[in-house]
């Protein structure tokens, strides 16, 4: 059975940084791409970050550009979104997908 399970959310202010991380089990992923979404209240999940399967190729969500960084260790089945300067818009339930899984999802709050 697959899981991705987040981790690494949280309450921080404008400005600050936080590392979201996303381990898979019950099966490899070293061999596809993997991304994060994020879904603000009352809004559609919108995308984020992706990364190709050997993270040599990063793609990011306008909104994000500069600010967060997607990377992965295929030795962990683990994928990272390091984000750095954050406001308020970026509050959201962030989740990891692979293929057509899901997290279960990791809430960061940023408080202005």
């Amino acid at each position: 059975q697959v899981q991705l399970v987040e981790s690494g959310g949280g309450l921080v202010q404008a400005g600050g940084s936080l590392r979201l991380s996303c381990t898979a089990s019950g099966r490899t992923f070293n061999n596809v791409a993997m991304g994060w979404f994020r879904q603000a209240p009352g809004k559609e999940r919108e995308f984020v970050a992706a990364i190709n399967w050997s993270g040599g190729s990063t793609s990011y969500a306008d909104s994000v550009k500069g600010r967060f960084t997607i990377s992965r260790d295929n030795a962990k089945n683990t994928v990272y979104l390091q984000m750095n300067s954050l406001n308020p818009e970026d509050t959201a339930v962030y989740y990891c997908n692979v293929k057509t899984f899901w997290g279960q999802g990791t809430q960061v709050t940023v408080s202005s």
